[in-house]
């Protein structure tokens, strides 16, 4: 592997030990594909945030352990190499922790490592559930602080929660979809990735209740466990559409929306109105397609970079940062953010 830095720095980057990075860069037998593949991530971490190593200041390690679709992670890897550098004097690295799908116990698994190894900090996107908050716990008690990132867990010890209001933005989905379907006659799919995510109980809360009072004879019709993935999403929604032949629209909290739209494709059905959540690249290109309603979001570099400075404060290196919910901004095909 070619590369420009010292096995200590890559130990430290991956968290594994120096003798299992030695062994990968020189390709010695007995190393795991898992392992090699997160010695590559390392080096490539690095390598993004190599301007960050040779800045002078107070330096800082975090850990965002995230368990969220691949596309979503790369978006907030992509926003927190950028705004790092910003935070001069202070100096920056993360490491990253992903999971796509599976239980909770993978993730406290994770949590657990970094209790143990140390870190200065963790930026954590992850289910609202018992298992978690004793894990966030565990860090708190070893000195690691935890800010909890667009999914809150609420009643743990984490220091701050950084994204929207969840309620509001699923009570203004709902305000949208009412006025587009005002004469039309049907009934309204939603699509979700965990029903344990609080953002997104938080979102179809919100949602529900705003389109009772607004459209009470509208069916609302769940997809739940989707995890976000493309064909468990098409799949699950393809079932729904052959189950209820008024189902014209769609509301997805989720993601997965071009299989989403593919499955409506499927069913031969027509999707009347489709709002969604979050502007990534697919989300983008969807309403500049004009196949996507309206995208609920919200500035994620600003949301990385207030992340970042909780945590500092948490650290004592920083004061006067004020607990503060981020702005809900509606994307149309009309004003589609540069």
């Amino acid at each position: 592997m070619v590369h420009r830095f010292k096995v200590r720095e890559i130990a430290q980057q991956s968290g594994l030990s120096e003798a299992t990075v030695d062994r990968v860069l020189h390709e010695r037998p007995g190393v795991r594909e898992s392992t090699r593949m997160e010695v590559q991530q390392a080096i490539a971490d690095l390598d993004r945030q190599r301007s960050q190593l040779r800045l002078e200041g107070r330096k800082f390690l975090f850990d965002v352990v995230m368990h969220a679709p691949r596309r979503f992670v790369t978006e907030v890897r992509e926003a927190l190499e950028a705004e790092i550098p910003a935070m001069q004097p202070a100096v920056i690295r993360c490491r990253f922790h992903h999971r796509e799908t599976g239980p909770s116990e993978v993730l406290v698994e994770t949590l657990d490592r970094i209790a143990k190894r140390g870190s200065q900090g963790v930026l954590l996107k992850a289910p609202d559930v018992p298992e978690i908050v004793e894990a966030i716990e565990r860090l708190n008690t070893a000195g690691i602080p935890v800010v909890t990132m667009f999914t809150d867990v609420a009643r743990s010890a984490r220091a701050g929660y950084v994204g929207i209001d969840d309620r509001a933005a699923g009570s203004t989905a709902a305000y949208l979809m009412s006025q587009w379907l005002r004469r039309e006659q049907g009934n309204i799919l939603i699509s979700l990735t965990q029903n344990f995510f609080r953002n997104e109980e938080e979102r179809e809360a919100g949602f529900r209740v705003t389109m009772r009072s607004l459209n009470p004879e509208r069916r609302l019709i769940e997809i739940p466990d989707t995890d976000g993935v493309d064909d468990t999403v098409r799949r699950r929604a393809v079932d729904a559409l052959n189950r209820d032949p008024s189902i014209m629209a769609a509301y997805s909290i989720g993601g997965g929306n071009r299989a989403l739209l593919a499955a409506f494709e499927q069913a031969g059905r027509t999707c009347h109105a489709f709002i969604a959540h979050d502007l990534d690249d697919d989300n983008t290109q969807l309403l500049r397609e004009g196949r996507v309603s309206a995208v609920l979001h919200h500035d994620l570099h600003a949301d990385v970079r207030h992340a970042c400075r909780l945590l500092l404060q948490a650290r004592g290196a920083l004061d006067g940062v004020p607990p503060s919910l981020s702005t809900i901004h509606i994307a149309t095909p009309h004003n589609i953010p540069r």
